[in-house]
């Protein structure tokens, strides 16, 4: 019984984290504080600061 639980706990989990968010492995977002942008370091990609974190999207598939 514990293990159905922790397995649809965890199941439930990466649901939610795929919902929420398309970074990948590639993405490394580093923060820029003198230019005020994130930068990733894998694509080049940037996106302007904001106050709630590093970006939880990716643009290597917006190209």
């Amino acid at each position: 019984m514990l293990y159905l639980v922790l397995f649809v706990g965890v199941a439930g989990y990466f649901v939610w984290r795929h919902h929420f968010s398309s970074l990948s492995r590639d993405c490394r977002w580093r923060l820029d504080r003198a230019g005020g942008v994130w930068r990733c370091a894998a694509c080049g990609g940037e996106l302007p600061d904001g106050a709630k974190g590093a970006p939880r999207i990716c643009l290597k598939n917006n190209d």
